[in-house]
């Protein structure tokens, strides 16, 4: 592994994770390439951040569940080719309902340099603690949607606060949001910012 990268459980006690890239329930509808395990890597710096939003969502009732941190480029370029591939519906409804995949890229929703790949980016969301139920959010994962977005209409009261309430864990934490998806965080102060790591991640 890349010096000064780090599996977040290690770092981060009481965190959950999913590394959904490395299973079969992601948009592309199999393991990406460079996710040769499930688990989840980032910078020693993003793990410290990691730290303080622990302790915040607690402070609310919550935990937090990653999705995903460090991406290495081969994933990218691996969504990129699977971009081209002739559409068959298999992961668009839940995904990409009102989008062909090409526009994933041109909306944003996916980059061709992702911020993932310099190790202080996360995807995450909020359990609650007592039950272990993930919060409702309005949309899942990597539901490339305008209903994704931060502050979109046609969300619950309920699900709205949720969202409100991990932003503000997030922001007070050092993190900036990404305005098309609820989910996705950047470190205020990442460590390499023009960086873009390609080492795959492994047990």
């Amino acid at each position: 592994m890349q010096s000064d990268f780090v599996f977040v459980d290690e770092h981060v006690p009481g965190i959950r994770w999913d590394a959904k890239y490395a299973t079969w329930d992601n948009f592309t509808g199999k393991p990406v390439d460079g996710y040769l395990a499930n688990r989840t890597v980032g910078t020693t710096a993003l793990c410290a951040a990691l730290e303080k939003a622990r302790d915040k969502a607690e402070s609310l009732g919550f935990g937090l569940l990653l999705w995903d941190g460090y991406r290495p480029q081969r994933a990218v370029d691996c969504f990129l080719r699977w971009s081209a591939q002739p559409e068959d519906g298999r992961t668009k409804l839940r995904h990409y309902p009102n989008i062909a995949r090409a526009e994933m890229f041109e909306q944003g929703y996916v980059a061709t340099k992702s911020g993932h790949s310099r190790g202080s980016t996360v995807d995450l969301t909020l359990f609650d603690l007592a039950t272990g139920e993930l919060a409702p959010m309005g949309g899942d994962h990597d539901l490339m949607d305008p209903i994704s977005h931060h502050g979109a209409p046609g969300v619950t009261s309920v699900e709205a606060r949720n969202r409100r309430d991990l932003c503000s864990i997030m922001e007070a934490s050092g993190f900036d949001r990404y305005d098309s998806e609820w989910w996705h965080y950047t470190l205020r102060d990442e460590p390499y910012p023009d960086s873009y790591f390609d080492f795959p991640i492994t047990s």
